[in-house]
């Protein structure tokens, strides 16, 4: 669509096909397309009566004068002087209408359909709506606001979109679909598919703490490798599912750095790293498994917010009337899940923690979780650009902290690793990772009260397989 302008002038559809017979009449009525019957017309007293009506062969005009206003007189028609003339025209044109008079064509032309004509403009969304949800959502996608619905003689866009599924023709054999289809339902496969990744990095982290050079590096190996793959298969089942793949690049250098990160970040400072990570807290290059390990155990969490949040949304789409009040009923929703999310990652950090004996690292792992929750849940629900780009830029301004503080060790270079050094000071190792993580979160927060409130973003769901 080019705009609001279109859908405010409704018209006649124009479209080659109809879809039945009523639309093909609208397409081909000479009524409809303002043009009079043959004969429904004739001038008593001299005086045009029709406007851009048609006048048929045996059409009189009284007093000799013309059809007014762009009338035209066929050929054979009579031109007489008086009201007998106007009775010969009745006699051969099919009938005489009085001055001031509307005839039937003329009450139909008044009669205007303007929702068929958005229906022809809208024709594949109304095909393959399955309820008048996905049509308001459609609409609402492509501009049309409770005031544009007004123009079409509806108190709001709901209630046009119930009129226009309600108008698609549909095979008589077919049942009618249900108005409300019913909210996805918790199954069996993606609730163990959610609980697998924390299973699966738990184990690898046992497999850490009880082993021992070379073993212990291939123990770290394996384990992360069935981690991401147990992650991967979470997020193509369930409430985590998107319909568009996305790139996990990012998010595995986000995890990653909160394993390593820290303690790469804590060498550097001191003129290390001196060796490679040996899987401890205590090696030349420390490791930090609690943050990652309750990361991963709060995958089952995070699809169960937003399975949560999927079933509200859905039934306030079904309940509201309007827009604006949908907007206004799911953002709460929405705050209350990322809410409901934080406080079980709080306890799983706080978990992990006593139970490896390592630092909580709260800060760095809850907007880690809030950045990677957030940008899931408008991926499911069909905003993948702004995730993206704020990945992005989260992990590399991780990159360039690190970057910058080895870059600062060349000749008369001091000055780059000067923002970093003072973070550090003032907040922390975990100062970068929080801060990169944490405007990250709030930005998609930010974006996510504006587009997850659509009704579009909600009515073309498909059920969690």
């Amino acid at each position: 669509m080019s705009g609001l302008g279109e859908l405010d002038r409704p018209g006649t559809p124009g479209s080659p096909g109809a879809w039945d017979s009523r639309s093909r009449e609208s397409l081909t009525d000479p009524a409809a397309r303002g043009g009079g019957a043959a004969g429904e017309h004739a001038v008593a007293g001299g005086r045009p009566v029709a406007r851009g009506g048609e006048v048929a062969e045996g059409s009189a005009v009284a007093g000799g004068s013309p059809v007014a206003q762009g009338g035209a007189v066929a050929r054979g028609g009579a031109a007489d002087g008086g009201t007998a003339g106007a009775r010969r025209g009745a006699a051969g044109g099919g009938g005489a209408v009085a001055a001031g008079k509307e005839s039937p064509s003329a009450a139909r032309r008044a009669a205007a359909d303007p929702v068929k004509a958005l229906m022809h403009r809208h024709r594949d969304l109304c095909e393959r709506a399955v309820d008048p949800l996905e049509i308001a959502a459609g609409l609402e996608a492509h501009g049309v606001t409770d005031r544009t619905a007004a123009r079409f003689r509806h108190r709001d866009v709901f209630s046009l979109a119930e009129e226009m599924y309600a108008r698609v023709p549909r095979d008589g054999d077919t049942p009618p679909r249900p108005t409300n289809p019913p909210a996805p339902r918790v199954r069996t496969a993606w609730i163990v598919l959610a609980l697998l990744p924390g299973a699966l990095c738990a184990a690898a982290v046992a497999g850490l703490r009880l082993t021992e050079g070379r073993p212990r590096l291939i123990a770290a190996v394996v384990g992360a490798l069935v981690v991401t793959l147990a992650l991967r298969a979470a997020l193509r089942r369930g409430p985590l599912r998107a319909a568009t793949r996305t790139t996990g690049t990012w998010t595995c250098w986000l995890v990653g750095y909160a394993l390593l990160g820290d303690g790469l970040l804590r060498a550097a400072l001191a003129g290390g790293p001196d060796g490679l990570p040996d899987g401890t807290a205590e090696g030349p290059w420390p490791v930090t498994v609690a943050p990652v390990l309750a990361l991963a155990l709060a995958c089952a969490p995070a699809a169960a917010s937003a399975h949560l949040f999927a079933v509200g949304a859905r039934r306030k789409l079904a309940a509201s009337r309007g827009l604006a009040d949908f907007s206004a009923s799911v953002r709460p929703l929405l705050l209350g899940t990322v809410a409901l999310f934080m406080c079980a990652l709080t306890a799983l950090v706080a978990l992990t923690g006593a139970v490896l004996a390592e630092p909580a690292a709260h800060p760095q792992a809850l907007t880690l979780g809030a950045l990677l929750l957030l940008a899931r849940l408008l991926t499911v629900h069909g905003c993948t650009h702004a995730p993206a780009r704020v990945l992005t830029a989260a992990a590399t301004v991780e990159a360039a902290a690190l970057a910058t503080l080895f870059a600062g060790r060349l000749p008369r270079c001091d000055f780059l690793a000067a923002p970093v050094e003072a973070l550090v000071a003032a907040c922390g190792p975990a100062g970068v990772p929080t801060a990169a993580c944490g405007i990250g979160a709030l930005t998609l927060l930010v974006h996510a009260t504006r587009r997850l409130t659509r009704a579009s973003a909600h009515a073309s769901m498909e059920q969690p397989r």
